[in-house]
């Protein structure tokens, strides 16, 4: 069974770090502009709402309207299991209106195993007038597995290869799938960056349909070992940058608590950033409980 809260982590980490390409391929006729994520100010705002927002995001975005770009809120919901959610996406693109006071745009995400015959709502009956009759709220509606990963692996984009590992595979090789992402992540490891690369790690470690030998050999095929060692040696490199090392060892194990702590400000559970960083769950609380008495101070 997949744990529903790394699950949840890693598809909120995957739109994170690849945030252009979500929308340039789940939504090419939508031009976009400058955007940041807000999480951080809407649970602050909501703090009753943050346990049913961990797999969510919000982002302010320019979204281009009628020849001009506008700023919108963008509320992501992400979905592990096929239910109607069109109440609660309305009830949370009010919480997004209010926080901003911008047009809000609503997207579902669902991620579930199931090949679906009938689809889900994509509006919500929420108001009445006695000239135009009822009055919806509509959402856009991404269904992973409605997309074939034979499809997917094919494209450009390392975000759609790293889909094909949840999409309907029927009829493709596991293995092939594995290699083809690694493949292409070797042609373009220079453009991307270490927090994509973490998060390739990260993601066919949890999502792969094979053993753990032979993801190792694929690696080495791919001379993708460098991953762990590239990230070990940017984030040694920001210690001393920054001061922090008196040499290797010290400048390392700095550079790990910065890596686990842009990780929690992402929203990913602490058994992934365990993972990620080598660093033990205790050590990943006391720099949440550091990181929290910071921000308490910030706002008092």
């Amino acid at each position: 069974m997949i744990n529903p809260k790394s699950h949840d982590s890693l598809f909120k980490w995957l739109i994170t770090a690849f945030t252009q390409e979500f929308f340039a391929h789940y939504f090419p006729r939508v031009r976009i502009g400058k955007y940041s994520f807000i999480d951080k100010e809407f649970i602050s705002r909501y703090e009753a709402l943050k346990e049913s927002l961990k797999g969510d995001l919000f982002l302010a975005m320019e979204v281009e309207t009628e020849g001009t770009y506008s700023e919108v809120v963008i509320q992501i919901e992400h979905q592990s299991e096929k239910e109607d959610v069109s109440e609660r996406v309305y009830e949370y693109s009010c919480y997004a209106w209010l926080l901003k006071k911008k047009p809000v745009w609503s997207i579902v995400i669902y991620t579930d195993e199931a090949v679906w015959r009938k689809t889900v709502s994509g509006s919500f009956w929420y108001a009445f007038d006695s000239g135009n009759g009822k009055q919806h709220h509509h959402f856009d509606v991404v269904k992973v597995k409605a997309e074939k990963s034979s499809d997917l692996i094919r494209k450009h984009s390392l975000m759609c290869r790293l889909l094909a590992l949840k999409a309907d595979d029927r009829g493709t090789d596991p293995e092939e799938l594995v290699c083809e992402i690694y493949r292409a992540a070797a042609e373009m490891k220079d453009r991307l960056t270490n927090g994509q690369l973490l998060l390739l790690d990260q993601w066919v470690a949890f999502y792969k349909k094979i053993s753990d030998r032979t993801l190792d050999r694929i690696k080495k095929e791919a001379d993708m070992e460098f991953v762990e060692t590239t990230i070990s040696e940017h984030i040694f490199n920001q210690g001393i940058l920054r001061g922090k090392a008196e040499g290797k060892a010290e400048g390392k194990a700095e550079g790990r608590k910065e890596a686990a702590a842009n990780l929690l400000k992402l929203g990913i559970d602490i058994k992934i950033i365990t993972q990620a960083t080598g660093l033990s769950e205790e050590e990943i609380k006391q720099i949440l409980l550091i990181r929290l008495g910071i921000e308490n101070s910030k706002t008092a």
